[in-house]
Order: C-alpha cells, then sequence, then structure tokens
C-alpha cells in the first residue's frame, strides 16, 4: 500500500465461489518442498522444523485419520492443544476434510469442555495426553486423539502412521461455516462464533496491509492457541502470505522474548499489550535486533505511553488494531501511514464504518459514539452457533444498510483516525461527562511509578459516578496517599482535568480474561456491591 485513501477506495472484495484453506494455500506453497512453513521450540530448547510440504503430507494424513474415525464434513471438532505443531496440522487436517474445527486453550476447565461439546455437538477432538480426561462425559465422540498415548483414544503418532498422506481437500462454498471461536463469556455464557470458508481467505487482506507480509517474512505472534489472533496472525494470516511462522511453548519471560526474536530473525512480532507492558522495561542492548521490522497489537488498546516506550527502545513502529472475534480485524495502523498517539488506526479496506448514538444517528465528528460495521463484509461471523437470536440482536440498521454493532465506543477525527473509548457499558458518566476509561487509562499509565491500571466508574451520592483507577505499580513501588495524589495531579495535567480519577486503589494484579483482556466489569462490580 502506497496511498491509503487510493487503496481503500479502489478496494473490491473478490472471494471465490469455493474455498479450502488447507488445498488451496497449503498445498499450493507445498509445490516449492523446500519453502520453510513452521519452526517450533519450546522453553527446554527443543526445536522443529516443517516445510509447507511437511504441513501439507501430514495434514492430510490428519484428515485421512478423522475420516476414518467416523468424522464427515460439517462435523465439528475441539482442537484443544497448547503451541505444539500438530496444533496447525490439525487445524489444516479438519479444513482439508470439510470438519469445523473448535480451537480451544488447552487451560479450559472439565466444565468449560463439557459446555462446548454440548452446545456444538461435537463429534470429535484432538487433545493432549494431559488433557484427555477433562472429556470424561456422557457424550459419544466418534473420534478421540490424543497427542501422547492415552486410554480408549487414538495415539497421534500411530495414527497418522496408518494414514496415507493423500487426501483431496473438501470443496467448499465460500458461504459454508468453517471454524467456531468460543468468546470469552463475560456477559454470560460462552458463544460460538461461527466464520465461514471465505473468511478464511479473506483474512489474508488483514496480513497484507497491517503487518504487510509476504513471503520472505519470519513472524512470530505469541497469541495463545484459542484465539482467534491465533488463527489469524499464526496461521491463516501468514500462511496465506507465504511467511514463516515462529512458534514457541513456553512461559512468558520478557528476557527469553529477545533471545527468541534474535536467535531467529524474526521480522515481524505480535503480541498483546499485557506483554508489551513488561517487554518495554527491559534493557534490549545485549541482542541483535536488526532483522526485526515491526511490531503490532491487538485485543486490548495499547496505551500512547506504551507506543512512545516501544519506538524509542526498538527503533521500530508499534501499531496498534482493532478487532472482535465476530469480525477479526476492523481498524489498523498501517505501516505506511503516520501513527496517532492513542487512535486504532483507519478502516481495513473492505471494511466501512459508523459511528452512531443511541438512537442510530451518526454523531458529529470527534463525539463518542458506538462503533458499526457495515454488512454484508466477508470477514464477519456467519453468526452464533446455533442462535439466531442471539445474532439478530447484534444487527443494526441504518442508511438503509444492515450494520454489525460492535458494542464499542469510539471516536473518529477529521481525518478519519479511529479512537477507543470503552465498552457502551465501560463508559462513565460523571457529572453528566461521558469518560471513556482508556483514555484516562493512558494517561495514568504515563505516570512513572505506574505498570498497568484499570479504569471504572465508581457510585458517587453528588456526581452519580466518578472515576476510580485501581493501580499496579511498577516492582519495588509501595502505595501511599501522597503517590495517589501525585497520580492525580499528572493525569490532570496531560488530559482534560474532569477526567482525573478521584479514588485510587493499589493492586497486585488486575482481573483479566484468558486472553490478557481487562475485565473492567469485575472491577466495576465490586464498586457498585461495596458497601455505601
Amino acid at each position: 500500500m502506497l496511498d491509503y485513501s487510493a487503496t481503500y477506495d479502489a478496494f473490491r472484495w473478490t472471494i471465490p465461489a469455493r474455498f479450502n484453506f488447507g488445498g488451496d494455500v497449503v498445498d499450493v506453497w507445498a509445490q516449492d518442498t523446500n519453502k520453510l512453513a513452521l519452526i517450533w521450540c519450546d522453553e527446554q530448547g527443543r526445536e522443529r522444523r516443517f516445510t509447507f510440504a511437511e504441513i501439507s503430507r501430514l495434514s492430510s494424513r490428519f484428515a485421512n485419520l478423522l475420516q476414518q474415525l467416523g468424522i464427515r464434513r460439517g462435523d465439528r471438532v475441539l482442537v484443544m492443544l497448547p503451541r505444539l505443531p500438530e496444533w496447525q496440522i490439525a487445524m489444516v487436517g479438519c479444513l482439508k476434510l470439510g470438519a469445523i474445527p473448535i480451537p480451544c486453550i488447552d487451560m479450559l476447565t472439565s466444565g468449560d469442555v463439557a459446555y462446548r461439546v454440548e452446545h456444538s455437538g461435537a463429534r470429535g477432538a484432538v487433545t493432549t495426553a494431559a488433557n484427555v480426561s477433562k472429556f470424561a462425559g456422557p457424550w459419544k465422540l466418534a473420534a478421540k486423539v490424543s497427542v501422547g498415548p492415552a486410554e480408549d483414544w487414538v495415539e497421534w503418532e500411530q495414527g497418522l502412521a496408518g494414514c496415507s498422506d493423500r487426501f483431496e481437500p473438501a470443496p467448499l462454498s465460500a458461504e459454508e461455516p468453517a471454524i467456531i471461536y468460543y468468546t470469552s463469556g463475560s456477559t454470560g455464557k460462552p458463544k460460538g462464533v461461527t466464520h465461514t470458508s471465505g473468511a478464511l481467505f479473506a483474512w489474508r487482506v488483514v496480513a497484507m496491509h497491517w503487518p504487510a507480509l509476504t513471503p520472505s517474512d519470519l513472524m512470530w505472534c505469541t497469541a495463545d492457541t484459542g484465539w482467534s489472533k491465533a488463527g489469524t496472525s499464526i496461521l491463516f494470516g501468514p500462511w496465506s502470505c507465504g511467511s514463516t511462522v515462529l512458534f514457541y511453548n513456553g512461559r512468558f519471560d520478557p528476557k527469553r522474548r529477545f533471545e527468541l526474536l534474535a536467535k531467529y530473525h524474526v521480522t515481524v512480532f505480535c503480541a498483546a499489550a499485557t506483554e508489551l507492558r513488561q517487554l518495554v522495561l527491559q534493557d534490549v542492548r545485549p541482542y541483535d535486533l536488526s532483522t526485526l521490522r515491526l511490531a503490532i497489537s491487538a485485543g486490548e488498546t495499547v496505551n500512547p505511553e506504551i507506543i512512545g516506550r516501544w519506538r524509542s527502545l526498538m527503533r521500530i513502529p508499534l501499531l496498534d488494531g482493532y478487532g472482535l472475534t465476530e469480525t477479526l480485524m476492523n481498524v489498523v495502523n498501517y505501516p505506511q501511514m503516520p501513527v496517532k498517539p492513542g487512535s486504532m488506526g483507519r478502516p481495513l479496506p473492505g471494511t466501512e464504518i459508523a459511528v452512531l448514538d443511541a438512537e442510530s444517528r451518526p454523531v458529529p465528528v470527534g463525539q463518542p459514539g458506538r462503533l458499526m460495521i457495515r454488512l454484508p463484509n466477508p470477514q464477519a461471523m456467519l453468526g452464533y452457533w446455533n442462535d439466531p437470536e442471539l445474532t439478530n440482536a447484534g444487527i443494526v440498521r441504518h442508511d438503509g444498510s444492515e450494520w454489525f454493532n460492535t458494542g464499542d465506543i469510539v471516536k473518529v477525527d477529521q481525518d478519519g483516525y479511529v479512537f477507543y473509548l470503552g465498552r457502551s457499558d465501560d463508559v462513565i458518566n460523571s457529572a453528566g461527562y461521558r469518560i471513556g476509561p482508556v483514555e484516562v487509562e493512558s494517561a495514568v499509565i504515563e505516570h512513572v511509578a505506574v505498570q498497568e491500571c484499570a479504569v471504572v466508574a465508581s457510585p458517587d451520592a453528588e456526581r452519580g459516578e466518578v472515576v476510580k483507577a485501581f493501580v499496579v505499580l511498577r516492582p519495588g513501588l509501595a502505595g501511599s496517599d501522597s503517590l495517589a495524589k501525585d497520580i492525580q495531579e499528572h493525569v490532570k495535567r496531560v488530559t482534560a482535568p474532569y477526567k482525573y480519577p478521584r479514588k485510587i486503589e493499589f493492586v497486585g494484579e488486575l482481573p483479566k480474561t484468558a486472553s490478557g483482556k481487562i475485565q473492567r466489569r469485575l472491577l466495576r462490580d465490586r464498586e457498585y456491591a461495596r458497601p455505601r
């Protein structure tokens, strides 16, 4: 992309009528028998490398194994694996067959597993031997494959050894369900977000324009395997562009992150804001990071202070982006475009947005409103699995079209840059002022003593609500009344004074979802539950 406006105006979606990621991407790249697809390593120092040709053969074996065990096109299969190469192989194998993979983090409890199996009507599962006990239940799974030996489960290596490495991928319709992601369930039971085969094709547009991936890139995304971000930045996006992927199975250690970036000559790095807050505190001088050209982040807003620290530390851009499990990435910053501190960027080519008030009327430039995405959009979900009522509840009619209501509050400036202000139920109404928690958090985190913070509404007899900040201090520091006052004065200096947190509570950690997003709702509910 040389010119954003020209590219955006000229872009038109062209989705093939039939598309199978396994056959139309992996098998195509496999024609170059030496092209590297995956480098896997772990914290014990082990390493495995796979070409696209090897992934092609192994995924075909897995597709044949599932078929032998009774899995058919359209059947749902839980893929609950940690960061192991078997994850990519299983995902691609399911897609080749036309089975619908349900990626799950391997930290799910037996109750989480039971809900997903029953809700989706899953007929198969692949997991590690350590996790097979979580699948004990009254349901009958036709296919049970275990990485490592487990009683009554087909062992991965033995199962694949008995299968052919030739498989004709199913000719999937672009409108056919292809993958299901379960949301974190912060507002009720987890929802099965269902995407089509055409969406798997469309997601390459994000990879082409945001990290601008090419076949010569080596990308490392640290997302967990059950997150949609893993799908777009570890599997579908990079491999659609022919990029190699680094896949690390190990605990988070800031120094180890930089060691791996240097050792494997990573060119594009993707991490959540939670990690970046730790990484910007490190000394990177011992590491040769000369090949790293770009960093990106999504899932949680990266505060301007963190972006500034990253630029000072690494001398390369850190590009924030916005997306949902339901729509994937929709608004991003681009390598060729100036970055405005605090902005999520501008809409992806092919994505049209609107900012509407509570009555679905457009809001003036610079004013807060609900972010909408025009439908149809091939990146957007087909719907919530087996829940048309919930699916329709998220659609708003405006300007003669249907729009997906993201549930997020944003504002758009005169240049078209989008700024995230918070979830619709996170916005604080204090004495008539509507205050987005993110803008206050961004101000608080600029204070030299602050490592992390979350801002929520706290009930107040005079103002209705006031701003309260839950603050995690940097290691070695202790909270005090004087420090709280200093943080308050700092916020008054760097943002509108009415936004400063009238209450500050120092905490050891913040509640987060499995994907690392701060759960403001829990903190807000705790505030409203306090005796008055």
